[in-house]
């Protein structure tokens, strides 16, 4: 999997401590400017900082076929991956010296369906309202034409650095790109399977996630992507696991709360998946994340366990808890979707050819 090779990046803040005696929008504009180095998670999907000013921040992502689902479209979790960087650092570029935050919740609507052929997503934050003690942003999701995908809100919790920073140098030297022998992850040929329509139609959702969980068939792009697993599933419920792996890790050398979005969203999806009849499709309405603990970067795997806790005829909703190695809770999350009977997805047979196995 590409979150057990070894890193590539390095974090900011262990080349520059004093990073943290500088303001929050000076901090990010370094990033912008290519005056600090980019984090792992940056080589691993393409995540850049590519504005940023006081109350607000822009970040985006190539619109690479590796974050395909099985269904070919991109999962809602692709969006608030890219979501929560710029609602967190819209809030970020409101701090003084010495102060830190800490994302506490994420909520997000989708409007519009994702794949490759979206080019870039860009997600635009804002802030609404910072006090003393948190702080309260919003977010849009546009595609390279502009076409708006989501939007969404946050809170962060807003706190003093327990130590005093030492002094910023006085100018930060350009940093060279470092060179690889292989491209960065999202750029790489993709692995994995967009399973044809024709399988959809004969095959219902539980048969294909059984055969997915034993192995019998490869498993989607963004599961290959993430280094996703199934440990356990029956009708309504899906159990995954994920590496805590450092490739996730922002310049900050924390661990970035929308690959918990990521995460949560992919174990919703597998588990309204197990309830479809062949021939049919859902859409995500909405995604609820609250974080509740930080995650240690340590390799272990991360556990995200969804139920069905209700499935009409055309909605379900679902809920997930995610759990670190230790059994710690650090996320839950809830999701909503609409189902399509008798309805195909909509890029599959189309413009995802491209985006198939190599």
């Amino acid at each position: 999997m590409i979150v057990d090779e070894p890193i590539r990046g390095s974090f900011a803040y262990l080349e520059q401590p004093g990073l943290f005696g500088m303001s929050g929008v000076d901090q990010l504009r370094l990033f912008i400017d290519r005056r600090l180095p980019a984090p792992p998670l940056t080589h691993l999907s393409g995540l850049v900082v590519e504005e940023a000013a006081a109350g607000t921040s822009t970040w985006s992502i190539p619109a690479s076929p590796w974050w395909q689902t099985a269904a070919g479209v991109f999962a809602g979790g692709t969006l608030g991956f890219v979501a929560d960087a710029a609602l967190a650092g819209a809030v970020f570029t409101t701090l003084p010296r010495s102060m830190a935050l800490l994302s506490s919740d994420l909520s997000i609507n989708f409007l519009e369906p994702a794949s490759p052929s979206s080019e870039r997503l860009t997600a635009t934050g804002t802030v609404i309202h910072v006090g003393r003690r948190q702080g309260l942003s919003e977010a849009r999701v546009e595609d390279a034409r502009g076409a708006l995908l989501a939007h969404a809100t946050s809170r962060c919790v807003l706190q003093p650095l327990p130590f005093e920073p030492p002094e910023p140098p006085e100018a930060f030297p350009l940093v060279r790109p470092p060179r690889f022998d292989t491209p960065d992850p999202y750029l790489r040929p993709v692995e994995g399977e967009v399973v044809p329509q024709a399988v959809w139609d004969e095959t219902s959702g539980l048969d294909l996630v059984q055969l997915w969980h034993k192995g019998e068939r490869p498993l989607s792009p963004n599961c290959s992507l993430l280094g996703l697993r199934f440990i356990d599933v029956s009708e309504g419920g899906v159990t995954l696991a994920m590496p805590a792996s450092l490739w996730f890790c922002t310049g900050f050398g924390t661990f970035y709360g929308g690959a918990l979005v990521a995460l949560a969203d992919t174990a919703i999806n597998s588990a309204v998946t197990t309830t479809l009849p062949p021939g049919t499709s859902f859409g995500t309405l909405d995604l609820k994340v609250n974080f509740l603990r930080p995650v240690t970067p340590d390799g272990r795997e991360l556990v995200a366990r969804a139920t069905v806790e209700q499935r009409g005829r055309t909605i379900a909703v679902t809920t997930c808890r995610l759990d670190d190695a230790d059994g710690k809770r650090v996320a839950m999350a809830t999701g909503t979707a609409m189902i399509s009977p008798d309805r195909p997805w909509p890029a599959i047979g189309s413009e995802t050819e491209a985006g198939r196995s190599s």
